[in-house]
């Protein structure tokens, strides 16, 4: 399976946030597009970022590495990236590495932009 990805920008009661929806499988062959397109949003000049990963099916180190990438990123910044996660499996993965501590991980992309 490949990664797909878009983009929006969501103009709310606390500013813009970008969206990035992203389906398919994040792993050593497909996280660089997540990586380039996590970069350009930031070079763009938008530090606050919402991953939308609810139709992501599988992700590995390399994946949660482009993630980690991308945090330290907009915090340089001062800006957030929020994850929205819904899937068990991919849950899973966040508590077994430590990093629901890190990353504030959402059951909707309306709740992450709410608290955002």
């Amino acid at each position: 399976m490949d990664l797909s990805l878009s983009s929006r920008v969501d103009s709310g009661p606390l500013g813009d946030r970008t969206v990035i929806e992203v389906a398919g499988e994040i792993d050593v062959y497909t996280a660089p597009k997540l990586r380039e397109q996590l970069v350009e949003i930031v070079d763009a000049g938008q530090y606050h970022i919402v991953v939308d990963m609810q139709r992501v099916e599988f992700l590995d180190s390399t994946g949660l590495g482009v993630l980690v990438g991308g945090l330290k990123r907009v915090r340089q910044y001062e800006g957030s990236l929020r994850l929205v996660c819904t899937q068990e499996r991919i849950l899973k993965i966040f508590r077994i590495t430590g990093l629901t501590k890190v990353f504030p991980i959402h059951g909707s992309v309306e709740e992450a932009l709410r608290e955002g």
